[in-house]
């Protein structure tokens, strides 16, 4: 009984295997439809994805930003002596500087920007009204005569806006003078272009050079507003 239980079980098995073994797998065909479809939604969603980061990339930015405006007072607070702030476009990118009354001063961090064909920080754009109030000036730059040191190299001439924020809560200029500033964060609507891709994707960032405070503005379509 036992070795038919057996025989019965080994030829079930054995058809089993052999009809696994005779299974055929996705045609060619089938293959091709399966990669077209998938080409086909590849196509369709890109755009879709390129326009949703496209707003994200001038909040990222400005974001980027303010953080390192603020730790660069918060440092400038702990370590008691004056702390730069630059937007170095020669670099493209923001800078930390910590002036330790020598010579040179000393790089203390560097985060890179978005491209500039991404996005502009370096002018107001066209069609824009600045934020009113307050009504500040609005960002301009120069080459830099101050100079710094990354890792034992000095550098200078570089094209920079900076802010330099002191130990006891105020920002001023490199002439000592305090510096109250509207920073403006845009995608261009074709590279170098001064003409935003949409007016709501452009944000705004108010310096107030007598107390390190800090304000965001967003378009919404007709002017710029406080978040």
């Amino acid at each position: 009984m036992m070795s038919k239980i057996l025989e019965k079980g080994f030829r079930t098995n054995t058809f089993r295997f052999k009809r696994r073994a005779g299974e055929r797998g996705f045609s060619m065909t089938e293959l091709i439809a399966v990669m077209s479809v998938m080409a086909i939604m590849t196509v369709i969603s890109v755009p879709y994805l390129i326009n949703y980061r496209t707003p994200l990339r001038t909040d990222d930015q400005a974001i980027k930003m303010m953080d390192m405006m603020r730790e660069a007072g918060q440092l400038a607070l702990t370590r008691r002596r004056t702390v730069r702030f630059e937007i170095d476009l020669t670099d493209n990118s923001y800078k930390i500087i910590d002036e330790q009354g020598t010579a040179t001063d000393t790089l203390v961090k560097s985060i890179p920007m978005d491209k500039p064909a991404d996005v502009r920080v370096d002018i107001k754009p066209s069609g824009v009204t600045k934020p009113n109030p307050p009504n500040y000036t609005d960002i301009t730059f120069a080459a830099d005569t101050v100079g710094h040191l990354a890792g034992s190299t000095s550098v200078t001439g570089h094209s920079v806006w900076s802010a330099r924020f002191q130990r006891d809560g105020s920002v001023v200029n490199n002439a000592g003078t305090p510096v109250s500033v509207n920073i403006y964060v845009f995608p261009p609507a074709s590279p170098g272009s001064a003409t935003p891709k949409t007016l709501k994707q452009v944000r705004a960032i108010t310096l107030f050079g007598g107390s390190e405070a800090i304000r965001f503005w967003k378009h919404n379509g007709t002017a710029l507003v406080a978040t």
